[in-house]
């Protein structure tokens, strides 16, 4: 019996030996690169200096047999070569076969407030929330979850908030021009044609590689590989290494009409403020995406400025402003809206239209929108008494700024720092959201000479009597604690402004019709509510509640930019209201 024991053991580490091999085996082959670029050189070894093996072909697929570096190990012909890493798309197959993303790629987030989870599944704990427009490297996939590099280590999020791109090296080896979408839900397809299948959609202000590109169609970087999307929605600009921008050919100059506009950084309230212009100040434009202009601000130095607050030269003429406004709607707001035929009160009314009536938006002329019209003809609604859908700007009715110039106004973005506030059905965190509304409101009010305080400019928190003590300390005419609501109900909906003090009443009724119009909530109402930062608050002050993040549809709504700007416009005009009476 003594005897047999070193036998047995001998069997048992040939067993095991064999099924570690079997599972090497098996992870190797479910290893695969699929070519990316045409006549790819195959080499002997894993370097440049290497002979070539031969050329493979865009969109050939070869088992990955080993790593060695930069370098994959393929079997080429009958032989083994080596491909470059970075001119290859490298799939990984689940257990069921499915190719999974490219662990070359990667994940660009499409949401706010995205949770990472410690494992494929809602079960699992979680370890943060990453931003919209952040990317991450990909480690894997299982099911519909993708395994993502963060700063808070390798987490999972749900492939349905992630869109992908090829590795930086990839990109940067294949092409030299960047192109930022212009319209929402753009359709990408697998090959030049509007019978091609279609492989995924891109939103507009997302910014992908570009390939090649003609009067119809442009190829683009899309999930690790290639797609075609229509040339008419997307801006091919220079590399972004380039260092200094060039003048637009179009000549375009702008007039800045605010009494005093932000510069930032980059085409976003997200950009940080570089420097400011004057209200009469005109510059030339050289380059504009979405609802914003890039200037040269000062002799040198260039910068973003949102387009709503200056005067573009020739813009009725040209075709940007149809570009602006692409896919846009107009909501009518009030029963018996004129439609007029040109853009100004005095012109002649050639359409009556109703509350709730849509219309296409065509262009932006300076505070009206040109809009189709149910026979197919063309006239020009005021953008004050309609509130739109898509990429248009809100417009808030001309006049308003006198009302506000000069007033102090303390914006209060709710909760901040580690205080999250709700988080919605989606992840959505109340203090980056409030955040968010209270930057775009602030821009629009110090665009009419209002001096504007945020009682928080960035994620810090903020105990609530501070809060009131900065509205005491600056006199503010107005004070606007600006949430979003959160129940067990997941169907509650709209909007809810409160008050405490008899004299506060007044501000939060103006604020609330004016806010209710402008995004078509639900009005829930204004009532008296017992909040700190209104109770303990001597000055005019209220506290908005701007829907529900419980409710996953309210919650999609309220992230979108046009939400948010349309958010913004009814509380300034609630503002204006409340001061001219």
């Amino acid at each position: 019996m003594e005897k047999r024991k070193p036998l047995i053991l001998v069997i048992c580490l040939m067993l095991l030996a064999g099924i570690t091999q079997a599972e090497t085996q098996v992870k190797a082959e479910s290893s695969s690169v699929t070519i990316t670029t045409n006549n790819l050189n195959v080499r002997q070894g894993p370097g440049l200096s290497y002979p070539i093996l031969g050329q493979a072909q865009k969109g050939d697929q070869f088992n990955t047999l080993s790593r060695e570096g930069e370098w994959i190990k393929i079997n080429f012909q009958g032989e083994n070569g080596y491909v470059a890493s970075w001119l290859v798309s490298d799939m990984t197959t689940s257990q069921t076969g499915e190719k999974a993303v490219s662990t070359n790629s990667q994940a660009i987030i499409t949401t706010d407030g995205l949770r990472v989870r410690k494992g494929p599944g809602t079960s699992y704990g979680v370890l943060g929330t990453i931003q919209k427009g952040t990317a991450y490297k990909v480690k894997g996939t299982e099911g519909s979850w993708v395994k993502i590099q963060t700063p808070y280590g390798d987490g999972w999020v749900a492939n349905e908030f992630v869109q992908y791109s090829g590795s930086q090296k990839k990109n940067s080896l294949s092409s030299s021009k960047t192109g930022r979408i212009t319209a929402n839900s753009l359709n990408v397809r697998n090959k030049p044609s509007l019978q091609s299948d279609i492989i995924g959609k891109l939103n507009s202000g997302e910014t992908v590689a570009v390939f090649s590109q003609n009067d119809s169609w442009t190829e683009i970087s899309f999930s690790g590989n290639t797609g075609w999307i229509s040339s008419q929605y997307i801006a091919v600009q220079s590399s972004p290494s380039e260092s200094k921008p060039k003048q637009s050919a179009s000549g375009k100059s702008s007039t800045v009409t605010a009494t005093s506009l932000t510069v930032r950084n980059k085409g976003s309230l997200n950009g940080k403020p570089i420097g400011s212009v004057t209200k009469g100040q005109t510059f030339p434009i050289l380059e504009q995406a979405d609802n914003w202009a890039k200037i040269e601000y000062q002799p040198g130095s260039f910068g973003w400025v949102a387009s709503w607050f200056i005067d573009i030269a020739a813009e009725k003429n040209s075709g940007s402003s149809q570009k602006s406004v692409n896919g846009s709607s107009a909501i009518i707001l009030h029963n018996g809206s004129n439609i007029r035929k040109k853009a100004s009160t005095q012109s002649s009314v050639i359409h009556r239209a109703n509350k709730g009536d849509i219309f296409e938006i065509i262009s932006l002329n300076n505070d009206w929108y040109e809009i189709r019209l149910p026979n197919g003809g063309q006239g020009f609604v005021a953008g004050w008494i309609v509130t739109v859908e898509g990429s248009a700007p809100a417009i808030t009715k001309p006049g308003a700024e006198k009302h506000l110039k000069n007033k102090t106004i303390v914006l209060d973005p709710g909760h901040g720092g580690r205080d999250n506030g709700t988080t919605g059905a989606r992840g959505t965190r109340e203090k980056d959201i409030t955040i968010r509304t209270a930057q775009l409101l602030a821009e629009k009010l110090r665009s009419s000479g209002a001096k504007v305080i945020l009682t928080r400019n960035g994620d810090t928190y903020l105990p609530l009597p501070s809060r009131v003590g900065i509205s005491h300390y600056h006199n503010a005419d107005a004070f606007i604690s600006i949430h979003y609501d959160s129940t067990p109900d997941r169907t509650a909906r709209g909007a809810t402004t409160y008050y405490y003090h008899s004299f506060q009443k007044e501000l939060a009724a103006n604020i609330h019709s004016n806010v209710t119009a402008m995004t078509n909530l639900r009005d829930r109402g204004y009532r008296v509510g017992d909040y700190h930062v209104i109770r303990e608050n001597k000055r005019n002050a209220v506290l908005i509640e701007l829907g529900y993040l419980s409710n996953p549809a309210e919650e999609a709504l309220i992230a979108s930019a046009q939400y948010q700007q349309s958010a913004a416009a009814g509380i300034y005009q609630g503002l204006a209201r409340y001061f001219k009476n």
